[in-house]
């Protein structure tokens, strides 16, 4: 596409205050599955975004900020194009674009202009064959997640989102004085590590400098969490990937605080970088004539309605966050709220207008620019319309209107089922209006526009190939079992015997010798290092391993655990199965990393009381095993109640009926420990994940005799220690 480049220097077009042939700097902020309700100036109170506020402050906010499709490259791809999924890709593959609809990206239109462009951060848009990012930006760098920390060549870790600012920075450090530019980064952040599901620094892997932000914070549940709300809904969306991902991320207030603390760190990191980029603009001379745009690619769910992720059509899929500043506008317009409905889809439309370009005639949106230089025109849009094809198979499609008074979609894989919500008596759309014949009229009007609309933007999609898979049952016995496979017997395999992968840990300690798991220190390691399984949490189970160790070596199989990043990004705490070679009354023991310590030693039947207190209520013989050879270790955990064996011989037997010191669930790993240089293996390493609601025993239940002695406590003790008496208390 050739523009006339002499249009906007022949020409002065106000807008406002505005003058379009100034060609203003513009930057574009583009975060990951963020909810407008993440953020201080949307009204949440508990956020830490003081520098996305303070563009909001001074700039236009807007209320009513939507995406047309909810998943990653789709609205990614709408924004590159300026064309909804519908438009740029086919009726036998929406998702893929057509190569005509990328020849062109917004960015080519800039560059024909006269801008330099910049595009650091996530690319996630699926092009067709041969298509080449850079060859449409002047400085391009795909910058991912898996995993979120980049190791630089000093050998420090560095976080994506400080990453690609650091790249933005770069960029204008080095911008000619003579030419605008246009500077795209687009956030990883706050998306979830999808493959990794440790609550908190492995699901949403925040930025170091805010580490420890928000921990003493006890942060609202999600406000639609009634269980309520989630049986109202359909099957097809009861057993969709939404709900999979509940179980992995929001199932528990525990696991629920653990990550929503997490996310709000990667929204705070993401604010922090925001304005370290803004500093760095105004150091350079630029602040002035630069337009700052932030948005998000979607919204989240966030544990409302008993699901997780994105992909639906209520109101935290579709809404997201939107603030525009740009410095030039008159200083009453700054600062202002817009109730104008705006889309993703508007994004292209508005860079290229404000480039003093003529926007395409393909372009589906339309300019922002009128409504931030000084109010929603006349003829602005009073409806949008909204659709999601991805993952067709395993996610439910749909299409569908939405403005002021109502919104109505159909699942149109799914018999047509309807949905119709009255938006302003029933803003949390719990209520279905679709079969309520006092709604008929409004069904059908909708019903009928949405008819031409899909024609407008390409028609119908092809019917569904195959058949749609459910990926999780409603409520499940397990949770941990979502999204798992197991064998005849029931148990998941942990190891495939050739990779690491689905664990976590540091390399220069693990790795796979021999078809095993093998940790191998040399002697200097100064703190206990560990291997976190990374594909669930453990509750409830029954787990088998084999185990080898040198002689001297210290081992633990990790479970229940924490992670602690910190004190290091693989460092864990909790319940452990010692595996300590030459050292029988360790080896198999029950001890807790960085807790109570010594729970049990081997061959010790123990009760540990309310007040945290280990008491020995029988014995077991203790044997030793020798270092050195291949072991048969098992745990199993039933409730509150722990048991090791060895080789089919019991080496603990433990109830814990401390609530405030006991854990649950958490995560599984193992350990090399500080100490003498050693050598530990894994493998046939598998578990069989038992119902979560199983039992706890009480006080009431479990009696502790008179005569029971307390667990001798680490360390060294005085000369004249005695194990307290349970009745002598």
């Amino acid at each position: 596409m050739k523009i006339n480049l002499l249009l906007g220097a022949l020409a002065l077009i106000c807008c406002g205050n505005v003058v379009a042939d100034e060609r203003p700097n513009i930057v574009f902020f583009f975060a990951d599955d963020q909810t407008s309700s993440s953020l201080g100036c949307y009204g949440n109170a508990a956020a830490e975004t003081p520098n996305i506020d303070a563009l909001a402050a001074r700039g236009t906010r807007f209320d009513n900020a939507f995406v047309s499709q909810s998943i990653c490259w789709v609205s990614r791809t709408t924004i590159l194009t300026g064309l909804t999924g519908r438009s740029y890709g086919t009726a036998a593959n929406p998702e893929l674009a057509r190569p005509d609809a990328v020849e062109t990206l917004y960015s080519d239109i800039l560059r024909e202009r006269g801008y330099r462009t910049g595009y650091f951060g996530k690319w996630h848009a699926k092009m067709p064959r041969g298509f080449k990012q850079k060859d449409h930006f002047d400085e391009f760098e795909a910058i991912s997640r898996n995993p979120y920390y980049k190791r630089m060549p000093d050998g420090s870790l560095r976080h994506e989102t400080d990453l690609i600012v650091d790249r933005g920075i770069e960029f204008i450090e080095n911008q000619p004085a003579d030419k605008p530019f246009a500077l795209n980064m687009w956030f990883n952040a706050c998306h979830a590590e999808d493959k990794d599901r440790r609550p908190g620094i492995g699901a949403f892997p925040w930025p170091q400098g805010v580490d420890g932000k928000f921990e003493d914070s006890v942060l609202a549940p999600p406000r639609l969490n009634d269980p309520a709300i989630f049986d109202a809904l359909p099957e097809f969306l009861r057993t969709t990937i939404n709900r999979e991902r509940f179980f992995w991320r929001w199932n528990t207030d525990a696991r629920y605080q653990t990550n929503i603390r997490a996310y709000y760190r990667m929204t705070t990191g993401i604010d922090a970088a925001v304005g370290r980029f803004l500093e760095a603009l105004q150091a350079a001379g630029l602040a002035d004539n630069t337009i700052i745009v932030y948005t998000a690619d979607n919204g989240y769910h966030m544990g409302n309605r008993g699901l997780a992720g994105k992909w639906s059509h209520f109101e935290e899929s579709l809404r997201v966050p939107m603030i525009v500043a740009d410095p030039r506008v008159d200083s009453s317009q700054r600062g202002k709220v817009s109730d104008a409905i705006a889309l993703n889809l508007d994004l292209p439309a508005t860079f290229v207008d404000w480039a003093g370009a003529e926007i395409p005639k393909r372009y589906q949106g339309r300019s922002l620019r009128p409504i931030v230089a000084d109010q929603k025109p006349a003829d602005w849009r009073t409806e949008s319309f909204h659709e999601h094809f991805a993952v067709r198979h395993r996610i439910p499609a749909f299409e569908g209107l939405r403005n002021a008074e109502y919104k109505y979609v159909r699942y149109f894989d799914h018999g047509n089922y309807e949905f119709l919500h009255d938006l302003k008596n029933d803003p949390d759309e719990l209520t279905n209006l679709a079969s309520d014949p006092k709604h008929a009229e409004t069904l059908a009007a909708m019903r009928a526009r949405t008819d031409a609309r899909v024609k407008e933007l390409g028609g119908p999609l092809d019917p569904l190939k195959g058949e749609f898979t459910s990926s999780t049952v409603p409520y499940p016995e397990a949770a941990a079992m979502v999204g798992a496979r197991a064998d005849a017997e029931g148990f998941v395999r942990l190891f495939d015997g050739k990779t690491l992968r689905h664990w976590s840990g540091d390399p220069k300690y693990w790795s796979v010798q021999d078809g095993a798991i093998t940790g191998v220190t040399d002697g200097s390691l100064k703190m206990n290092r560990f291997l976190t399984w990374e594909d669930s949490t453990v509750r409830n189970f029954d787990l088998r391993v084999k185990v080898k160790v040198t002689a001297g070596g210290n081992s633990g199989i990790q479970y229940r655990g924490t992670s602690r990043p910190d004190l290091g990004l693989d460092i864990v705490t909790g319940y452990q199965c010692d595996v300590v070679a030459n050292v029988p009354k360790y080896n198999g023991m029950l001890y807790e990393e960085r807790g109570r310590r010594i729970l049990s030693h081997t061959g010790e039947q123990v009760v540990i009381d309310p007040e945290g207190q280990p008491w020995i209520v029988g014995k077991m013989p203790v044997k030793e095993f020798a270092a050195d050879q291949w072991h048969d270790y098992r745990v199993l955990v039933r409730g509150n109640h722990h048991q090791h064996w060895i080789d089919g011989h019991k080496t603990a037997d433990l109830i814990d009926l401390d609530e405030n010191g006991r854990a649950l669930e958490g995560v599984l790993a193992v350990q090399v420990h500080v100490g003498p240089a050693m050598k530990i293996q894994y493998k046939d390493f598998k578990i069989k994940h038992l119902p979560d609601d199983m039992p706890l025993q009480t006080a009431e239940d479990v009696k502790i005799p008179a005569d029971a002695t307390g667990v001798r406590p680490q360390g060294r003790l005085p000369k004249d220690w005695k194990a307290p008496v349970y009745g002598e208390r």
